[in-house]
């Protein structure tokens, strides 16, 4: 049997969607997309919400609305995919990185707060695998000290943290629709804020800075000319972008149901194993992850090989595998760049060498997701000590 990391199902609704808006003669940022927009801010709880061709332009979009430039630091997790650093560098600002909570991964409020310089104008905490950060103290810390938090929200659709849903506690909160994502518009993304302002002015820049968005252009009677208002860029949502979307959404609670079901029978199965180690996920009441990876850290000390090893081991059995992921102060660029070394943030650094994600998705079949199990257990039990 092959289990791969990750597979796509679509189904009769999501496809007819598509064609339908192929069929309609306009296929660029539209009323799906408009239409998509209001279910995702309905969803969530927020007053705004502007769709956008990724995760990063959200991020990106945030610090530039937020004036974020050369000269200014932005402090984030060195956990996390390098685009939430790399958004940082090309503002021209400088990422500082804040160690992890070795118990959940996520960001520690405490080192944001030793990291804080008068240079710091923004946090950017990472709800890693979908598990939310400790936002009372990350906001509590950031208003001390009058700083912006822009959530980076990648794995995080869904999440609620003391009952309030990710996207409507930050100043702004920028959400992913990739592909591997708990629902999906192929590539995509959406920024949301209460803030209207910034709303109007995100909208404005996703679309080339252009005063009036090309749609309503074309469908109004009058003709009018737009404006450059701002210099802005190409990070609009398409309508078969959203076509996707607004059906991804409407089965968003049957995904995360199977979700739930995989995820328990992961934990029942690992959380006994001597080698295995299991990040926390806070349950608390009003508290929800959206289990967006499953990851495992293995206990190197338990085992005779390394983690590469372990990897190459289970892909052989026929099962993907992801690496989520190697410590962005590693990596060659951020070492080069701004002196980062091996050693300055222990906890990011005892995840990362430990970390692997397993296939992890609602379309997994039952025997699919036992064979996984076996998998695992099979090759640990060749290289436990």
């Amino acid at each position: 049997m092959r289990v791969p990391f990750y597979r796509l199902e679509l189904d009769r609704n999501e496809i007819e969607e598509v064609i339908d808006t192929l069929k309609s003669g306009w296929i660029g940022t539209g009323p799906k997309t408009i239409e998509f927009e209001k279910r995702v801010k309905d969803f969530i709880g927020s007053k705004y919400a502007v769709a956008l061709n990724s995760c990063t332009a959200g991020l990106h979009l945030a610090l530039l609305l937020y004036n974020v430039k050369e000269g200014d630091e932005v402090i984030t997790t060195p956990l996390t995919f390098s685009a939430t650093a790399n958004v940082i560098v090309n503002v021209g600002a400088t990422p500082v990185f804040a160690d992890v909570d070795r118990t959940t991964g996520n960001i520690s409020p405490q080192k944001i707060e030793e990291a804080i310089t008068e240079r710091t104008k923004a946090v950017i905490p990472v709800h890693l695998y979908g598990m939310p950060c400790d936002m009372d103290r990350i906001m509590d810390i950031s208003r001390k000290y009058n700083l912006k938090v822009v959530e980076d929200a990648a794995h995080a659709f869904g999440s609620i943290y003391k009952g309030k849903k990710i996207g409507t506690i930050g100043d702004i909160t920028s959400f992913s629709f990739y592909v591997t994502k708990n629902i999906t518009t192929a590539e995509g993304g959406i920024l949301t804020t209460g803030d209207e302002e910034l709303a109007t002015k995100a909208q404005i820049l996703r679309l080339h800075g252009l005063s009036r968005d090309a749609w309503k252009r074309y469908i109004e009677e009058e003709t009018r000319h737009y404006e450059v208002v701002l210099p802005g860029f190409k990070y609009n949502m398409t309508d078969i972008q959203a076509s996707i979307g607004l059906h991804q959404l409407a089965k968003f609670e049957y995904l995360q149901k199977r979700r739930e079901e995989i995820w328990r029978q992961y934990d029942e199965a690992f959380s006994t194993m001597e080698e295995i180690e299991l990040l926390k996920s806070d349950e608390r009441e009003g508290t929800y992850h959206a289990r967006h990876l499953y990851t495992i850290l293995l206990k190197l000390e338990k085992i005779t090989g390394t983690r590469e090893e372990f990897v190459r081991m289970l892909n052989q059995e026929g099962v993907g595998t992801g690496i989520h992921f190697i410590a962005l102060h590693l990596h060659k660029f951020y070492k080069e760049k701004y002196g980062f070394k091996r050693g300055m943030f222990p906890n990011a650094e005892y995840i990362s060498n430990r970390t692997i994600s397993l296939p992890f998705y609602p379309y997994m079949k039952d025997g699919e997701v036992e064979y996984v199990i076996r998998s695992v257990k099979k090759v640990i039990s060749k290289i436990k000590k």
